[in-house]
This record gives C-alpha cells, structure tokens and sequence, in this order.
C-alpha cells in the first residue's frame, strides 16, 4: 500500500489543488464530485464511478450521462490504482481532502453532485467483525461544506450508509434537516429478474427469503436489499424491525431441519423455490439438474449463516449466505392466499461489464440531474441497521436481539425500479 503522502507527491501539481476551471463548463453540463476510498480494478470506484466517464448501456445504446466528473477524493492509493490515469485520461482533478474535491480548489462549493463510495480499502474491523469504512466521515465532510457554503447539492451513496447505526441514522437526519436529496443503496435491488416479477403492491406478505452467497458484513447487506425491496411492498408499507438473531455453523443446519418459523426455522417451500431459481446450485462432480439432499447441502456449505429477521407487523424473513451451494441470489416470498411462493433470481451479469452497477448509478443520475431519489433512502437506513444487528448477533453467541431502534417506517415507491430492457 502506498501512502498517501507518496502519492500525493506523485500525482504532481497537475492533479491537486488546481484551479476550478480544470475542465470547462461545457453547455451547462453539470459537475460531479466521487469520493472513495480506493479507485482499482474491480473495486467499487472501477465498478460505479467510471460508469460517469465512459457512460453505460441501456436499452441497447450507449448512455453518456449529462454530468461530468470533475474532481475526486482518493483516501487510500493502492500497488494498482487507477485514480491516476483516469484523471489524466478524462481531465477531472484529484485533491487532497474531501472539502477541496467539493470546492474544485476554490473557497466556495463548485460542483452539482456528490457519488461517495467507501468500499474496499485497508480498515480496521470492529469488535463485530464490521469493516470501518468511513462513509459516514466522507458524507459528513460534505455536509459540513454544504452548511459552511451556504449550498447543498445531492449526495449518492454506495451501498450500506454505516457500519453503526447512529452515524447511518444521523446521515438520514442530516439530509432531511438541510434538506438536501440523499439516496443509498446495493445494485440488487435495481439489477434484472428472472423471472421479471415484483412484489404485488399492498400484497398480504407472510414470511420471505432470500438465499445468497458471500460473507457477512458485505453480501449479506446485498442479501437484506433483495429482502427488504420486496417487504417493503406489503400491506401496510414498512413498519421496521423488532427482533434479529443471526445463528451459525450446525445451528443453521438444526434451523433448517426444525422446519417452520414456529420451531425455530423456516418455510422449507421459500428454500425449495430459493434453489429452484439459482443458475448456479451445486452439483456432485458427474451430476447435473439435481435437487440437493440435506448431507449433501451440509458437506458442501462450510459455514452457513442465516439472519431470522422478526418484524413490526409480523413478517418473517430469513436471510442464507450458503457458499458452496449458490453463487447467486434469489428470492422467495409467501402471499396470504397464494398456494405456491413467489420467487425469482436477482440476476449479476458477469465481469467486467457488470450490468447491475450501471442500473445502480442510473438511479444516482436521477438523482443527480432531478433531485428525486428512485427508492426511499430509508430502505438502505433499514437494512444497514439489520446488517448491525446480524453481525452484534453473531458477535453475542447467536443470541436474539430485539431491536426497537429499527423502528424504520416508510412506503415503497409505487413504479418498480428494476431492469427490464
């Protein structure tokens, strides 16, 4: 890892601290501000920012989005950093502080958005095992500029909004107090399905599922977005959460094997559906099309976790990293009079033109260009507070928590915001 003061040293003056007219303000064109904590190949920068230089495909076109990046935040300059040529590839600046990269080099705010991405990068874990990534520092360095500045702009926010649920909730309330437009959020909830089905609106929804791959403090917070986004749709909208217990090793096996909710586990029929929709279940080395048995399940998971998610107005919801069985994500969801679950595949195109984070930053250029956010950011409040939860559940011997913090209450936007074309 190189420091930051070698590659400051590094990127010349060229590159830090220039003047505010680093790049034109071509026809009006608005300007984007990326803060992140590291730009390399397959990181998060890679993945959504650069989707603002080179633009994406939709609809069979290639979109260039009416924004320009301008300035950037780099906090950590990994062996492989790609910060640099980028910036001198498509001529944005990178600065030496977050307050800088939002004010070009100047005394006053100078750009019209702000897309954070404080993923991947060398942090410490808390006592959790939650990666400390500083989004929370990132988004409240901007704030401050807002209210010194006297001028808020839109801030988009990769993924979950803080690793503790005080900072996340207080980013909330900032945005809400200054009146600024905030969205957050994964790619799932926004990528393609297979099948192309949602949630029924005010559906009367009675225990969900989703069954994923990936490891905790990372894909299960994707995991909890693909639950959350169709929960939120049921009856009554979203009325938060009340109880999570995450459980682990045999005592997933023991959950799964106690068969219903009541007993401590939950709907075989929505882990059957989960399994039915994967493109990626696991299979013995000659076989093919074949349904898993519970010793085989076993053999191959290593180490299973499950979040059992109790909410205010009763739904149950379990969430399975299952490695070794799926390398997908799917869901399943029981409907009050339904016979069979509603189930469907959250599809992630592969590397490197992973369609999903063009989707994703597809609602940040809403947001940036309308100031109308796509989906409420209560929803990734929501799920960054179960994300929390889990790990603290894990962290306490799998005990259940009760949760009266995640009182989180919200509707779901009416028009479904997933990929279709």
């Amino acid at each position: 890892m190189i420091s930051r003061r070698t590659f400051l040293a590094a990127t010349g003056a060229s590159l830090l601290g220039g003047d505010a007219g680093a790049r034109p303000d071509a026809k009006g064109r608005k300007k984007l501000a990326i803060v992140t904590t590291e730009w390399r190949y397959h990181s998060h920068a890679w993945h959504m920012g650069e989707r603002f230089l080179t633009g994406y495909p939709v609809k069979g076109g290639w979109h260039r989005p009416e924004i320009d990046v301008v300035s950037a935040y780099v906090d950590q300059v990994p062996k492989n950093d790609l910060s640099r040529e980028r910036a001198a590839e498509f001529g944005f600046t990178i600065y030496k502080s977050v307050a800088e990269a939002l004010r070009c080099g100047t005394d006053k705010i100078a750009v019209d958005a702000v897309l954070v991405i404080g993923e991947h990068g060398d942090y410490p874990d808390n006592e959790f095992g939650q990666k400390k990534y500083p989004r929370y520092e990132f988004f409240k360095q901007a704030a401050e500029v807002f209210k010194a500045d006297g001028r808020a702009v839109p801030i988009f926010n990769d993924k979950h909004l803080s690793w503790k649920w005080a900072w996340a909730k207080e980013m909330v309330d900032t945005a809400k107090e200054m009146k600024f437009p905030f969205a957050a959020g994964s790619s799932l909830p926004v990528t393609w399905r297979m099948p192309a089905v949602e949630m029924p609106l005010g559906a009367e929804v009675e225990e969900v599922m989703c069954v994923a791959m990936g490891g905790v403090d990372s894909y299960d917070f994707h995991a909890l977005e693909v639950i959350q986004c169709m929960a939120e749709r049921r009856k009554g909208g979203e009325t938060g959460v009340v109880a999570v217990q995450a459980l682990r090793g045999d005592a997933v096996w023991a959950a799964m094997e106690a068969g219903t909710w009541k007993a401590g586990g939950w709907d075989g029929k929505l882990f059957e559906a989960c399994l039915c929709r994967s493109q990626t279940l696991a299979q013995t080395p000659t076989g093919s099309h074949r349904h898993p048995t519970p010793k085989q399940m076993s053999e191959w998971v290593k180490s299973p976790v499950a979040y059992r998610i109790e909410y205010a107005d009763g739904l149950k919801a379990t969430m399975l990293l299952m490695n070794g069985l799926v390398g997908d994500f799917t869901f399943a969801g029981r409907i009050k009079g339904e016979a069979e679950p509603l189930s469907t595949l959250f599809y992630l195109p592969p590397n490197p033109n992973v369609t999903y984070s063009a989707s994703l930053m597809a609602k940040a250029e809403q947001l940036f260009l309308t100031g109308r956010a796509a989906y409420p950011v209560e929803r990734t409040l929501l799920t960054s507070g179960l994300v929390e939860a889990g790990m603290q559940s894990l962290g306490k011997g799998q005990t259940r928590l009760e949760t009266p913090h995640l009182a989180v209450r919200y509707a779901a936007p009416k028009e479904s915001t997933f990929l279709k074309d």
